[in-house]
């Protein structure tokens, strides 16, 4: 059973995390100190057609949390090494190119060129495309290919430290590994700014608070089960602008508080496409194939393999270390008027090109926590959808 949805709202650094955390694969930065509105005095924006009758598509995806973060060592099993680059919360897309650029220098180290790579969804198409640009030749091995991996069912922004690892985790060295990959994968991701079909764009979003909305700081779960990693505020402030607040009056929400944040989006049809038709441009081969145990490795001709299998990896290495993380998504009809998200009540929205996208994040790292469930849940959808929409009434 899935945890209720809180009514305590956070309104200091807590909304900002909240919405980073929830959304994240399926990252929670503490706002900054919020600089004063800039340009007109009113807020102008477009109103949103935030209705039930515009979902087109309800999708559950399960994001692979490991309380100590992504598992990213090298392993022998039988004849052949396997580098793995896996459980990454929700975190997959936002750390990819930093976490495969780590994964390739270990692939090389072995001394082969001919290397494999198990899974096709963020982690496996990045490793696979460094693997290439590096000079060797790399053939993907998966169950199900793009559209169809859970990749493509993430929310597609950037939240590099979302469900990343449990803060008792956060060690000094692992601060420095996660750091490394956040700002390999950012100044990656500003390379494929401006392509064609926009697979990566900024945006800003609105964090919107009712009056009674109670202000606290980011801490320990309610329940006191130990709180998750928070790392984007301390250690990579430089890369997204600072918050700017605006006053009741000066917006179209009425009397409630609104804070603005920019931060970057992947529309994920066109991303995966470019990603798939850059590996195959590049001569790589995809085939499809299903692994049950470790030892169904022997019948690859590599010696070298990378396993980007993210939450299947629980199944195939019976590693019980990974945990689900239900996130569900209520996509809806693109409206192109619309370049901002939202974020009110628990409720995120994200104007992503390939589908709008409402999701229900509730208040805490530890909704959806534990859950493996993937049937969609209409009621919730529903929810998160008249949660937006309440703004504009």
């Amino acid at each position: 059973m899935r945890n209720s949805i809180g009514r305590r709202q956070v309104l200091a650094g807590a909304g900002a995390s909240l919405l980073s955390a929830a959304l994240g694969g399926c990252g929670a930065p503490l706002l900054r100190p919020a600089t004063a509105a800039a340009g007109p005095a009113r807020l102008q924006l477009p109103p949103l057609r935030a209705e039930t009758d515009r979902i087109t598509a309800i999708t559950v995806c399960t994001r692979p949390f490991r309380a100590q973060g992504p598992r990213l060592d090298v392993e022998r099993i039988g004849e052949k090494t396997v580098v793995h680059n896996y459980g990454h919360g929700g975190s997959g897309w936002s750390l990819s190119w930093g976490s495969s650029y780590l994964a390739m220098g270990k692939v090389l180290a072995t001394g082969e060129r001919d290397i494999a790579v198990i899974g096709c969804g963020a982690l496996g198409l990045t490793s696979a495309l460094l693997l290439q640009r590096a000079g060797a030749r790399v053939t993907i091995y998966a169950k199900e290919l793009p559209p169809d991996v859970r990749s493509s069912l993430a929310s597609g922004i950037w939240s590099p430290d979302s469900r990343i690892c449990l803060e008792e985790h956060a060690t000094p060295a692992f601060k420095q590994l996660w750091e490394s990959m956040a700002r390999k994968s950012f100044r990656t991701y500003q390379t494929l700014i401006g392509l064609p079909g926009a697979p990566v764009e900024f945006f800003d979003i609105y964090l919107v608070f009712d009056p009674s909305d109670v202000a606290s700081e980011r801490g320990q779960p309610a329940d006191g089960r130990p709180p998750f990693a928070h790392l984007e505020h301390e250690l990579i402030p430089d890369l997204t602008p600072h918050t700017a607040e605006f006053a009741p009056g000066s917006h179209p929400f009425g009397a409630r508080t609104v804070r603005r944040r920019t931060w970057m989006m992947f529309n994920l049809n066109a991303y995966m496409r470019m990603l798939v038709s850059d590996f195959r441009a590049n001569g790589g081969s995809i085939e499809v194939a299903e692994f049950h145990t470790p030892a169904d490795f022997a019948v690859l001709r590599q010696k070298t393999l990378v396993n980007a299998t993210g939450y299947g990896a629980r199944a195939l290495f019976d590693d019980r270390s990974v945990t689900p993380v239900r996130g569900q998504l209520a996509r809806a009809i693109p409206q192109a008027d619309i370049d901002y998200g939202l974020f009110y009540k628990g409720v995120s929205f994200i104007p992503r090109r390939d589908g709008m996208v409402f999701q229900v994040v509730g208040d805490s790292d530890y909704y959806g926590f534990d859950d493996d469930t993937t049937v969609p849940d209409r009621a919730e959808a529903e929810q998160a959808v008249h949660t937006i929409a309440g703004l504009y009434a």
